[in-house]
């Protein structure tokens, strides 16, 4: 069987915390608990982030005497810091993304121990 996966605009609005329909229950549960399921969710942060660090670049430069190359080495560590915060939940944010999409509480983690997978990060 092939899992459909999600067009462009389906997974930006899955990355932004929308539900997808109920044929995407596979490729979900396949994003959750993949050998790179973590490469994965830093992917989702970072889009995440990119409107809002974009928009933080633009008005800070600007509206600011601060020269760009500074204001984007602060959006850069700012960045780098929500990942590594973001990472150490990682499992628990992946369990609720799969119990949106009617999975019971602990199956990624159950797959991906199953699967030979880390079931923990770090």
């Amino acid at each position: 069987m092939v899992t459909p996966r999600p067009g462009p605009i389906r997974w930006l609005r899955y990355v932004y915390g929308a539900r997808l329909a109920d044929e995407y229950r596979p490729w979900v549960l396949h994003d959750a608990t993949a050998r790179t399921w973590v490469l994965r969710f830093a992917l989702r942060v970072f889009f995440e982030a990119l409107p809002w660090l974009t928009a933080a670049f633009l008005l800070l430069v600007f509206l600011t005497p601060l020269p760009a190359g500074l204001v984007l080495l602060g959006l850069l560590m700012a960045l780098v810091l929500g990942l590594f915060l973001t990472l150490g939940s990682a499992d628990e944010l992946a369990e609720v993304r799969l119990a949106k999409h009617g999975y019971p509480p602990g199956t990624g983690k159950a797959v991906r121990k199953r699967r030979g997978g880390a079931a923990t990060w770090p």
